[in-house]
């Protein structure tokens, strides 16, 4: 007994010199999930590993998962997190609006839902806050872009593009709205949208779409691809059809590997997004939100212009 008792007032005294107990030592603030696209583009695994990094600091664990570009995977993943009792939630969509209902179950549940990058539009869906790229406006600079990239002669464009994303979307629009306006402005220098094939975000697609649309266009003048995998898939084309001196490609994203690409010449220009910058601010949203504190409920990050100058300059590179 007397031995036992020496034990427990060691013990006693341990948590006196440490300040902590058992009970405080290793409790979080709460659990962020995140479930992207997918991790296989590592645009997403930048944003992860930033929103991480941001919800250690604040003192909350992060979960994340892949749902490999399937919205009923990324469905089942709602329903784990749900389970799980999640603090909040972090969606880039598979699908707009195929992701809905679970969206809606989180809701029920009182598990709030942000989205980053990308937007879910299913009607009902509460989303709690959204941090994104300003996708229009650097749609709109894809478009100035491939002017310059056809340096005024004009020509047949395909687009590569992927609607079931929203800020997809919001690319190809911008990017034809500054087309268009130059068709007005340059009839003699008309480029003409030739198609629109869905290069699914991946370089296989934009592989296949790209050779597909070589059938049918030998004469093809270019390429605007919504991302950079894409566009790196439709350079493969390209250059197995030996037409890498006539085609010019546009992509959006700047990746690593789309930089390079640049900087090789095998791609024009990209405007490029920030995905730390977006990885940091949707956490700093969710704090404030849990502390019942304003916050800009949609925050867009302006693209920026990459061309080979910039590549030329990027220590990043080779």
């Amino acid at each position: 007994m007397k031995q036992i008792i020496q034990f427990l007032g060691l013990t006693a005294l341990l948590f006196v010199f440490t300040g902590c107990s058992p009970s405080t030592e290793t409790k979080k603030k709460g659990v962020i999930a995140y479930t992207p696209l997918t991790l296989s583009n590592p645009f997403f695994k930048v944003i992860g590993d930033n929103i991480k990094s941001e919800a250690e600091k604040n003192g909350y664990e992060t979960v994340m998962v892949d749902p490999d570009m399937d919205v009923k995977k990324q469905s089942d993943q709602f329903d784990d997190f749900i389970s799980q009792e999640v603090t909040a939630i972090i969606l880039v969509p598979c699908d707009r609006l195929s992701i809905g209902p679970a969206v809606k179950a989180a809701n029920e549940k009182g598990i709030p839902v942000f989205t980053v990058d990308a937007k879910c539009a299913a009607e009902g869906a509460i989303i709690s806050g959204h941090v994104g790229t300003d996708n229009f406006q650097g749609g709109k600079l894809a478009g100035t872009a491939m002017i310059n990239a056809l340096g005024g002669n004009g020509g047949k464009v395909l687009i590569l593009d992927f609607k079931k994303a929203n800020s997809c979307v919001l690319r190809v629009n911008g990017f034809k709205e500054v087309i268009k306006t130059h068709n007005e402005q340059n009839p003699s220098e008309k480029i003409e949208i030739v198609a629109e094939l869905d290069g699914n975000g991946a370089r296989t697609e934009g592989y296949q779409s790209t050779a597909d649309a070589l059938q049918a266009h030998d004469d093809l003048a270019a390429v605007f691809a919504i991302n950079d995998p894409s566009a790196l898939g439709a350079y493969t084309a390209i250059e197995e059809a030996e037409k890498q001196n006539q085609i010019k490609i546009i992509g959006f994203d700047g990746q690593l590997d789309g930089k390079q690409a640049i900087k090789d010449g095998k791609v024009f220009a990209d405007p490029i997004q920030h995905p730390d910058k977006m990885g940091r601010q949707i956490v700093q949203n969710i704090i404030k939100y849990l502390a019942g504190e304003e916050f800009e409920k949609e925050t867009l990050i302006p693209a920026t212009l990459y061309n080979k100058n910039s590549a030329d300059k990027d220590p990043e590179l080779k």
